[in-house]
C-alpha cells in the first residue's frame, strides 16, 4: 500500500508540474518551436528585459498589488476589530456579508465594478486607469484580510485589552502594545494573501483597467491572443522561481521560529526545575 500511495503521489505531482517544467525548458530554446528543442540560449530573457510593454505592465502590477494590499490590510484589520466587538448574531451576519465577494464569481464582480465606475466616470469626468484598478483590487482583497485576522481575535484573551488599560495604558497604546502583537500573524497572512491575489487577478482587472494601466496578466493574455512568444515562457519561469524561493524562505523562517520557541520552552522548564 505504501508503494502504491507513493506512486499515486508521484503521478499527481507529475501531472501538476510537468507543464511548468516543459515551459521552463522551452524558455531556453533557440527557436520559437514549442515541440523541438533546438539548442540552449538566453536571448529570450534578454528580449524580455528589453520589452517596454512587459516591464511597464509588471511595474503597474507591483504598484497596484502593493498599494491595494496595504490599504486592504488596514481596512480589513479595522473591520475585524469592529466584528470582534459585535454580538454573535450580528457578527455572523457581518461575516456572511464579508464573504459575498469571495463566493461571488469574479466575472460578476468585475462587471459590477465596471458599471459602477462607468456611472461615476460620466458624472465626475474621470477615466479608467490606476485609480479604478486600485479600488477594484481593494474591494476583493479586504474580505481575505478579515478572514485571516478574525481567527486571531478568537484565540486572544478578550480581557487583555482591558487589563492593559487598568495598568495605565491609553486605549491606543493598549491596542498597539497588547492587541497588535497578538493578531500580527493574521495581519501578515492577510497582507501576503491579498498581495498574491492582486498579482494573480485577471478577470476583475480586465473589466476595470484602462489603456494606460494594464496589469501583467492582461498583457500576457493580449500577447497570447496573437502568438505565444518564448518571452512569455521566460517571464513565467522567473515568476515560478520567485514563488519557489519565497516558499523556501518562508519554511526556513518558520523552522527557525519553532526551534527558538522550543529552546525558550526548554530554558523555562530548566529554570523552574
Amino acid at each position: 500500500m505504501k508503494k502504491i500511495s507513493k506512486i499515486y503521489l508521484a503521478l499527481i505531482f507529475l501531472f501538476l508540474y510537468a507543464p511548468i517544467f516543459v515551459l521552463i525548458v522551452f524558455s531556453f530554446n533557440t527557436t520559437k518551436s514549442k515541440t523541438v528543442f533546438s539548442g540552449f540560449t538566453l536571448d529570450w530573457y534578454v528580449k524580455l528585459f528589453n520589452n517596454d510593454l512587459i516591464l511597464t505592465s509588471l511595474r503597474n502590477t507591483l504598484f497596484i498589488a502593493t498599494f491595494a494590499s496595504i490599504i486592504s490590510t488596514v481596512l480589513g484589520t479595522t473591520a475585524s476589530i469592529g466584528f470582534s466587538r459585535m454580538k454573535r448574531f450580528q457578527r455572523s451576519i457581518a461575516m456572511n456579508v464579508n464573504n459575498i465577494p469571495i463566493i461571488n464569481p469574479e466575472i460578476v464582480t468585475g462587471v459590477s465594478l465596471m458599471l459602477l465606475f462607468v456611472f461615476f466616470s460620466v458624472r465626475m469626468n474621470f477615466e479608467f486607469g490606476f485609480i479604478t484598478l486600485l479600488l477594484a483590487h481593494i474591494t476583493f482583497d479586504v474580505p481575505y484580510v478579515v478572514l485571516n485576522v478574525m481567527p486571531k481575535f478568537r484565540q486572544m484573551d478578550p480581557h487583555l485589552y482591558e487589563a492593559a488599560q487598568d495598568l495605565g495604558c491609553s486605549p491606543v497604546k493598549a491596542f498597539f502594545k497588547v492587541v497588535m502583537p497578538e493578531i500580527m500573524p493574521g495581519v501578515l497572512s492577510g497582507f501576503f494573501m491579498s498581495f498574491a491575489f492582486s498579482l494573480d487577478d485577471f478577470v476583475i482587472s480586465y473589466f476595470t483597467s484602462g489603456s494606460t494601466s494594464q496589469t501583467l496578466p492582461i498583457t500576457i493574455y493580449s500577447m497570447t491572443r496573437r502568438k505565444v512568444s518564448p518571452e512569455i515562457n521566460a517571464l513565467s519561469t522567473i515568476i515560478f522561481l520567485v514563488v519557489v524561493i519565497v516558499l523556501v524562505l518562508k519554511n526556513i523562517i518558520e523552522k527557525n521560529n519553532q526551534k527558538k520557541l522550543q529552546n525558550t520552552a526548554l530554558i523555562d522548564i530548566e529554570t523552574e526545575l
